[in-house]
């Protein structure tokens, strides 16, 4: 039976762990997200409420934690919204909703914090059945008026989004120093890198834009 819970620090050890063995190699040989994980949660801009972990048997498979992010209008207006990343599920365990129930877990909590909009970066293929969009719909873009293919968001209530163009700002959290990253990988047990092909893939979606 599948338990969904709150992360306590008990899990940041398995979170970063499982973290990292779902990841590596998956999107650029190794990864970072497992470093994300190492930080965010010392940052100002992590919701601890947020932070949840999958159990499944006792044993924690999955996780997902969110951080705070901004919209901002044309007049300089500003609307505070939600990004999650990353969400990981340990290899195994994959392709069998588990992630998906993860995520609609936390949108269920996000609201009930107040919260009604979340935008996020990833494969549109992993996130449309959960009710994810193509920023362009909302008129969601980045500060140079661009609308990436990998950028999606969701409304948590209906019509939180009027419209108007919404410049995206995620937390400087999210600007990951590589070497930092790569420095604290090398310390850990060693995972072998290599490529995959849905490294090429992420490099296709992550550099295309909507017209």
């Amino acid at each position: 039976m599948l338990k969904i819970r709150n992360e306590t620090e008990a899990d940041y050890g398995t979170v970063e762990e499982l973290t990292r063995k779902a990841f590596y190699n998956q999107y650029v040989l190794g990864c970072v997200e497992h470093y994300l994980v190492h930080i965010m949660r010392k940052h100002e801009d992590f919701i601890p409420e947020l932070a949840f972990v999958a159990e499944l048997d006792g044993r924690v498979i999955g996780n997902i934690m969110y951080t705070r992010a901004k919209l901002v209008d044309e007049k300089g207006e500003e609307k505070k919204i939600l990004t999650f990343g990353p969400v990981s599920v340990l290899p195994g365990y994959q392709r069998k909703g588990y992630g998906k129930r993860l995520m609609e877990h936390s949108f269920k909590r996000a609201a009930d914090l107040g919260y009604d909009v979340i935008v996020i970066f990833g494969s549109p293929a992993n996130y449309v059945s959960s009710g994810f969009r193509c920023c362009k719909k909302y008129n969601v873009c980045l500060e140079n008026k661009k609308f990436p293919a990998a950028m999606m968001v969701k409304e948590l209530k209906e019509g939180a989004l009027d419209g108007r163009t919404w410049f995206y700002y995620d937390s400087p959290v999210m600007q990951i120093d590589e070497k930092e990253a790569r420095e604290y990988d090398d310390g850990l047990e060693k995972m072998e890198k290599e490529h995959r092909a849905s490294q090429e893939e992420f490099y296709i979606i992550s550099h295309a834009f909507v017209e």
